[in-house]
């Protein structure tokens, strides 16, 4: 049984304006001021923090068990206006399991993968009771050398700077995702459950199913608060889709094994099995029959349009439906992956443009003003900086966003997906003629079994 997999990462660095302490202070709801620029940081009113540690290496200070002290450490040992201060991993937590449970699971996640590592790792586990417990762990940059002092990210050699460790490496992302299904796979085992996450995409699964958009931080609080958003009902698209791709693909495999099984030399004709739709000796009422007359007019036509007059020639046409449903899904995966990017790329355009005013307003300000303002407006200023990433990461260098050529390519995807569809719907209907078909066959191969059999005698003993 499948369970939710997301995990996410993120740098939170001093030169996009982040700030390690204020980031630490409000996954924890907590008040922690900041050594480094003096700002008082009181998330105490946020809500949904279940849990919060710090797990520290080995040759940690005691003092960092203090999540001030540990940050402000952070803070304080970088110099640059454009260092790296923490790296955040965000990971869904299992539904499917209790407060307890999540918590003991996130911490064994993160002992064996960060801790173990040396980094320090402060872990807060967030669940407002509305079905999406997760955790955020909060990681530290720099190595901690052996008599706890921090270590340098890069020493240089032979005129290279060579980094310390391998935490920034590419590959780690993929082995911190894959870190994280085998632990909570190993938790559902041990607790002897059949759920399990997978960290890969359903393509590298091999399942046939479009995976949905991630719907970001706006439009999930919409839709939690009963709205309905674009891409909540993309969402909603897609899983109706996906729910017809698996239906239609099982139900034409089955008829396709059930004709492959058939021993063709016996088998009734189609003009046999057409008089089967309506010969039934279980069709009792006129209305019955009525009904079943019009389901025959249907499947001769189908007969007739795909000039199928023999089983072997049902089989051919099964073959081919089976290779058009493929090739129709993987037509519809891919514009519906499409639509969902375009989806994504105009929900961040217009928080972008909703919040510019807010983030342009938090710009002039400074001192007392300014941490007023920031904390008042904190998930505001949050979603203008990840939309405006978002878009910069997207436009390669263009500093003008192609807001109608993303319209128009929705529009003519969404066109060509409602197409897409109609195919879908006359294969599901050709599906449904060749299983009455089938269920006529089976029946009068049935009546013909029951004939052949030799009539049983009874005799009377004196």
């Amino acid at each position: 049984m499948p369970a939710i997999y997301h995990l996410s990462i993120k740098i939170f660095s001093r030169g996009k304006g982040r700030s390690a302490v204020a980031a630490a202070a409000y996954r924890a709801a907590e008040i922690i001021k900041s050594e480094y620029d003096g700002r008082i940081n009181d998330y105490t009113r946020k809500s949904g923090v279940v849990h919060k540690e710090i797990l520290l290496p080995e040759n940690a200070p005691q003092e960092y068990f203090d999540r001030a002290v540990l940050w402000n450490a952070v803070e304080m040992a970088e110099r640059y206006r454009t260092a790296q201060l923490a790296r955040e991993i965000e990971i869904a937590l299992p539904a499917e399991l209790s407060w307890e449970e999540n918590i003991s699971l996130a911490r064994r996640f993160v002992q064996d993968t960060f801790v173990s590592a040396g980094m320090c790792a402060d872990l807060c586990v967030h669940d407002k009771g509305e079905g999406n417990p997760h955790a955020h762990i909060m990681l530290t940059m720099r190595p901690i050398e052996k008599d706890g002092s921090w270590g340098a990210k890069s020493i240089t050699v032979d005129g290279k700077k060579v980094p310390t460790v391998d935490w920034n490496d590419k590959t780690k992302a993929e082995v911190w995702r894959a870190a994280w299904e085998d632990a909570a796979n190993a938790y559902f085992r041990q607790k002897g459950s059949e759920t399990r996450i997978d960290h890969r995409s359903y393509k590298r699964q091999g399942v046939e199913q479009i995976p949905t958009v991630h719907m970001g931080v706006a439009a999930s609080q919409m839709e939690k608060r009963g709205v309905r958003t674009e891409l909540g009902n993309k969402n909603r698209e897609i899983q109706v889709t996906n729910n017809e791709i698996r239906q239609l693909r099982a139900r034409i495999k089955k008829v396709k094994t059930w004709v492959y099984a058939q021993p063709l030399v016996n088998a009734p004709s189609m003009v046999d099995t057409m008089q089967g739709v309506v010969g039934s000796k279980q069709l009792m009422t006129q209305w019955e029959r009525i009904r079943n007359l019009k389901t025959q007019a249907r499947v001769l036509i189908f007969l007739q349009t795909n000039k199928v007059f023999s089983m072997e020639q049902l089989a051919g046409k099964i073959e081919k439906m089976y290779e058009h449903v493929y090739e129709v899904s993987e037509k519809v995966k891919t514009v519906d992956r499409r639509l969902g990017t375009l989806a994504t790329h105009l929900e961040q355009y217009e928080i972008y443009k909703n919040q510019k005013a807010v983030y342009q307003k938090y710009q002039k300000l400074s001192g007392k003003k300014g941490d007023e303002f920031y904390d008042k407006h904190f998930e505001a200023i949050q979603s203008y900086e990840a939309a405006r990433d978002y878009l910069k990461k997207v436009l390669n260098g263009r500093t003008e966003v192609p807001l109608n050529k993303w319209k128009k390519e929705q529009a003519a995807l969404t066109a060509e997906r409602f197409n897409l569809c109609e195919s879908y719907y006359k294969l599901k209907d050709d599906t449904k003629d060749i299983e009455v078909l089938r269920r006529s066959a089976e029946r009068l191969m049935k009546e013909a079994e029951q004939e052949r059999q030799p009539r049983r005698l009874s005799y009377e003993i004196d």
